[in-house]
């Protein structure tokens, strides 16, 4: 199954539906095989995954560059140059099947993920069950990655990947894409709609132990969905990040599971993939469950290097995806210009982030009674009145302050003057009013070091 060529053929003797294609090489008529595949198409490494040595190629005068482009970078990160052509869906979901087979050759499956939100064919957030698939239709694509898993005697987890056609909004068909023969990053939705745990499950077929149920015991309960924290730029082609993460706060509330293997000062190199956390959240409903996830990504604080965690709120809370409406070419359609989803402009959020850290020290020393909270950089600026220093990305800001009678503040930032209200202050959470609009933060504190979280744009 590591070779999708071989896989393809093997997967259409099993009686699954597969996408036309041609296997290509340097004798390879290119024109020949391109007309007979059909434009667009793509290019493949029968080696490959993650998207690498793919190329989508939507004439014939573009072919044979592909084709080499492919081929060197397919050899390059696989050692094997081998590329093939297949068709081009332009709008498909990208679903697929979770199967766990054992060595007594029993063969289940565990119900079908979507997985069509993608960046440079790369998933973003995963759902699990899909939001386009009936019964009817769940039950079919199952069995279909039961056959293909059994052809060839697949033990333990795997994935059956499936491309779904849609057409006003139905799925009018799908084909085999691809078989990952591992656990996939994405099995945690599979886990939390089955109540399974897939790891113990592969240790036990491993074992030699027949698995534990029958299909037909197998239950759908509720909706997941998970997100992957990249360390990246969505605003900059979606360019990995690297440094050293100053602070992480993991965003938490019911039904939500944190996957990660990173915390405050640890090091995100250049080398390795970007993925910083998987952030899964379980619920009764697939509208419950984006809420809850959105709310807890929008609680997260990660500082030292640019995340896509403002991209993932957005998506969850877009009219589309609430709607089911999830194709892979989601991301390019809904948002084009990632860099237009920010918080508020840069400085607005320089202003609230240094009112939040001075309203933190006020309440901080309030609860304790203790001027040794103070920050270094407090002073007397005139009789009833504080000025605070800040160093914010290079510059510094001033922010003064004075208590008002009714227990207010009144803050001074740059040219710019606000009212504000200390309403709640715990632990890592602070809930402000400034100029009448309520403010919900997360802050941490390190030494001198401030790390403010602002809300993402609603």
């Amino acid at each position: 199954m590591g070779d999708k060529v071989a896989a393809k053929r093997r997967i259409a003797a099993a009686g699954v539906p597969v996408l036309d294609g041609v296997e290509v090489d340097a004798t390879t008529d290119l024109a020949a095989a391109g007309g007979a595949v059909g434009f667009p198409l793509l290019v493949k490494a029968a080696a490959g995954g993650g998207g690498r040595g793919m190329r989508v190629v939507r004439n014939a005068g573009a072919l044979p560059d592909a084709v080499a482009a492919s081929s060197r970078e397919a050899a390059s990160a696989f050692g094997d140059g081998r590329v093939f052509l297949e068709r081009y869906v332009e709008r498909p979901r990208h679903i697929e099947v979770q199967v766990l087979g054992d060595v007594h050759g029993s063969v289940v499956h565990l119900f079908e993920r979507e997985c069509s939100i993608q960046r440079r064919h790369q998933k973003v957030i995963e759902e699990a069950p899909s939001p386009s698939v009936s019964a009817q239709l769940r039950d079919e694509l199952g069995q279909a990655a039961v056959r293909a898993a059994a052809a060839v005697g697949y033990t333990n987890a795997g994935t059956v990947e499936f491309l779904a056609e849609e057409r006003d909004g139905a799925i009018v068909g799908y084909a085999f894409l691809e078989m990952n023969t591992r656990l996939q990053v994405e099995h945690p939705v599979t886990e939390a709609v089955t109540g399974l745990d897939l790891v113990r499950l592969q240790l036990l077929v491993a074992r030699g132990e027949p698995l534990p149920f029958r299909q037909g015991d197998l239950v759908l309960r509720g909706h997941a969905i998970e997100a992957r924290l990249y360390a990246e730029d969505p605003a900059n082609d979606y360019l990995p990040a690297s440094g050293t993460l100053c602070a992480l706060i993991r965003g938490e509330g019911p039904g939500i599971r944190w996957d990660t293997g990173v915390a405050a000062r640890s090091a995100v190199p250049a080398f390795y993939d970007a993925l910083l956390a998987k952030v899964i959240a379980h619920a009764p409903t697939r509208s419950e469950a984006a809420a809850v996830l959105a709310r807890a990504l929008e609680r997260t604080l990660v500082d030292g290097v640019r995340t896509n965690r403002d991209l993932l709120v957005a998506v969850l809370r877009d009219e589309a995806f609430l709607a089911g409406a999830t194709t892979t070419n989601f991301l390019a359609t809904r948002f084009p210009d990632a860099a237009a989803r920010t918080f508020v402009p840069c400085e607005q959020r320089v202003t609230r982030a240094v009112i939040t850290a001075t309203a933190a020290g006020i309440a901080d020393r309030a609860a304790a009674r203790d001027v040794a909270s103070i920050p270094a950089g407090f002073s007397n600026a005139s009789p009833g009145e504080a000025v605070v220093a800040y160093t914010v990305a290079g510059r510094t800001v001033e922010l003064r302050y004075a208590r008002r009678r009714d227990g207010r503040y009144r803050m001074r930032v740059d040219d710019g003057e606000y009212d504000v209200a200390i309403l709640d202050r715990d632990g890592v959470d602070m809930t402000l009013e400034i100029d009448g609009h309520r403010v919900a933060a997360t802050l941490s504190i390190s030494g001198d070091e401030r790390h403010v979280l602002l809300p993402t744009a609603r």
